[in-house]
């Protein structure tokens, strides 16, 4: 076969020029490989939060609903990309072909991989959906999806569950951000603390903050607050509601002795929450969106509209060595591993 562009724009039908992910419609056909193109066997897609979120919603929880939704947007858009946010996931699979420009590759065909780019870049053809764990955003499918050359991945690993490392893969770019965001004697708010995400950026926060910092966990529910105190995830865990910001402040000033904080890591998988986020930081402070329902506009007029002097960072997904960053996390916490293990994995 030929060669295709490197990021995929040849798979794009609508509209042409587009790339993958802003595409409407991407072509979905199996039966073609080009030579820089890898064909993975899908055992399982992890659903971002927040898309997973809403079309749980418009299903009224219903399970069969949730998986003909999911098989709609697939078939209209050649990918699973939520229409609504915008967002994908990312899946697990088996390497069935690759292409012969990428031979060179450390991989051979049979390995098990997680993808660490979106599936709202990635196309997507679903046989048919196995069974949906909507207490964990996952479909078990009988499915095929293609990655480009430019696209990332990793070989799960030897020594943890498949389950356990496509769980933790997830969300592999908010715990690595944290590691490079939080420095010592940093005063550190997680928003949507009792969340996956929320959890590996609170241990990571922790790690960095050292003995003069200070990590506060706000968590919607009580649910979350045995987990992140057995765990000593937080300095401090208050508890409020992420779409009513001055209830947030509150909660964060009370939380940290009257003070803004430095840094304000949104992990929420509902929309409304930007200015949760703007409101409890510092002028020249960060806040870092991890959260795929966040409205930038929102962000940036809100901050505007407020006089916030801030850093915003938009979500992405990826920054170097993210996965095995996110991995050595469970490896090198027992306890963080077992909560993976007994509420993530099926």
């Amino acid at each position: 076969m030929p060669m295709g562009n490197k990021y995929g724009t040849h798979r794009v039908i609508d509209p042409v020029g587009a790339m993958p992910q802003t595409a409407q419609k991407i072509n979905n056909d199996m039966s073609v490989v080009y030579d820089n193109e890898i064909l993975i066997d899908v055992i399982a897609l992890n659903v971002d939060s927040a898309s997973f979120t809403q079309i749980e919603e418009e299903a009224g929880g219903d399970v069969d609903k949730i998986g003909k939704k999911i098989m709609s947007i697939v078939a209209e858009r050649g990918k699973q990309q939520n229409p609504v946010t915008g967002s994908g996931g990312m899946l697990i699979g088996k390497v069935a072909k690759i292409g012969s420009a990428l031979k060179d590759r450390d991989l051979k065909v049979g390995d098990k991989i997680a993808s660490l780019v979106s599936l709202s870049l990635t196309p997507l053809n679903i046989k048919r959906i196995v069974k949906i764990h909507p207490e964990i955003d996952r479909v078990e499918v009988e499915a095929q999806a293609i990655l480009f050359e430019s696209g990332i991945y990793a070989k799960l690993p030897s020594d943890m569950d498949e389950g356990l490392a496509l769980a933790a893969l997830d969300v592999a770019g908010a715990p690595a951000q944290a590691a490079k965001l939080v420095r010592p004697g940093m005063s550190v708010m997680v928003l949507g603390a009792g969340g996956k995400s929320g959890i590996l950026c609170c241990y990571e926060a922790m790690k960095r903050v050292g003995p003069t910092g200070r990590v506060i966990a706000v968590i919607h529910s009580e649910r979350s607050r045995k987990t992140l105190e057995e765990l000593k995830l937080a300095h401090a865990i208050v508890r409020a509601d992420a779409t009513k910001p001055v209830e947030v402040l509150d909660a964060t000033l009370a939380a940290n002795n009257g003070k803004e904080v430095d840094l304000v890591i949104n992990c929420v998988n509902i929309q409304g929450t930007e200015m949760a986020s703007i409101l409890p930081v510092k002028d020249d402070g960060t806040v870092y969106f991890f959260s795929m329902a966040t409205s930038f506009t929102r962000a940036a007029l809100g901050a505007e509209g407020i006089g916030k002097d801030v850093n915003m960072i938009i979500g992405n997904g990826y920054t170097k060595d993210h996965a095995e960053i996110t991995l050595w996390e469970l490896r090198e916490n027992p306890a963080l591993r077992k909560l993976f293990e007994t509420q993530y994995v099926k």
